[in-house]
């Protein structure tokens, strides 16, 4: 499920997956598109939905050698307000720090 955030009347999502030729979860940050019209009359529905991601953060989760890197992608370019960004960041965090206590958990089971 996405997290969705509005800034200065633009919508953002962020999104997570996880990308097996990379061994890694990724972090994606898009601008939030509107849901289908078909959805205003559904209970608790959206009503925006991720885009295309234009900033996506690649977090390593089977080798703890390798480092997070954030990678940028389109063609048109993107103003990406500063709090959008931070939030983005923060999420970005979270997860490097939730693949590193699984390495060490792993590594600590690995040991016993």
């Amino acid at each position: 499920m996405p997290e969705l955030r509005v800034h200065a009347g633009r919508h953002y999502a962020v999104q997570y997956h996880y990308a097996l030729p990379d061994d890694a979860w990724c972090v994606e940050l898009s601008e939030a598109v509107p849901a289908p019209a078909a959805w205003a009359g559904i209970p608790r529905a959206e009503t925006h939905l991720p885009g295309h991601a234009f900033v996506v953060a690649v977090i390593p989760d089977e080798d703890p050698s390798l480092e997070p890197a954030v990678r940028i992608h389109g063609h048109d370019e993107h103003i990406v307000p500063y709090e959008i960004m931070r939030w983005f960041m923060e999420r970005v965090a979270e997860q490097v720090e939730r693949c590193r206590l699984a390495f060490e958990q792993e590594a600590r089971g690995a040991a016993q």
